[in-house]
């Protein structure tokens, strides 16, 4: 029976995937535990390392995607094949520790009612610029959305899978994380933080954050969310 379901999309990184799954291998409380990597329409040889290494962890499940057309498309695809009761996500880059996402596992553990919490975590020794933009994204998100929303891209995600199927309309892009995490307000769910400490990514670059334009783009995308939102 799997309790735990962590899913983790990869667009072209094959460079972190080997370090991350002996980083969760190495870990000694893998009972009950499933780990869903989406090839989110990767055109390095992400596909080609997954097959060559999927028999090795028996943990390990792939979930393959031709297109990438979203961050947010891959999580959900993995988010509705896991099987786990309680279920999440985080990022492959390694900018964050995967192992972080069972100290967030721990918080679900003896719960009467682990339906009604979402956990979070809360990113620490950020660059001066990153926690700008996030706390100024924060507060618009707040405001227009009149509910306390804070560091909302932050790793990991984990939450009932009761919860999951009850949403809808789910977008496909980076909006996800703030979608997810003002749902949980909404349904007026018990929002549990935990610091995880964030670092520079070990291999590759990242898809988008190429600069203050990337992160320009990125905040009117999520700004454009945030009025939808409030007017739905």
């Amino acid at each position: 029976m799997v309790l735990y379901s962590l899913v983790i999309p990869c667009f072209n990184e094959s460079k972190n995937i080997t370090l991350l799954l002996e980083r969760i291998n190495d870990y000694k409380k893998l009972h009950n535990f499933e780990l869903i990597l989406v090839n989110n329409g990767s055109n390095d040889d992400t596909k080609n390392l997954l097959q060559d290494i999927s028999l090795k962890y028996k943990f390990l499940r792939i979930v393959e995607i031709k297109k990438n057309i979203g961050y947010g498309h891959g999580i959900i695809k993995g988010l509705k094949s896991s099987k786990g009761e309680v279920i999440g996500w985080t990022h492959a880059d390694m900018q964050t520790d995967p192992i972080d996402v069972f100290k967030g596992f721990e918080i679900f553990r003896n719960l009467k009612n682990p339906q009604n919490l979402f956990v979070k975590g809360v990113r620490k020794k950020r660059k001066i610029l990153d926690n700008f933009f996030s706390i100024g994204m924060s507060l618009i998100a707040s405001i227009f959305l009149k509910t306390f929303l804070w560091d909302i891209n932050a790793q990991p995600n984990l939450f009932h899978k009761k919860f999951f199927n009850k949403l809808n309309s789910l977008p496909n892009d980076f909006s996800l994380d703030l979608y997810l995490l003002y749902m949980a307000r909404k349904q007026k769910l018990k929002i549990a933080r935990f610091p995880v400490f964030f670092y520079d990514r070990k291999f590759g670059e990242s898809s988008w954050n190429k600069g203050l334009k990337s992160k320009f783009i990125f905040i009117k995308r999520n700004f454009n969310y945030i009025l939808k939102l409030s007017f739905s």
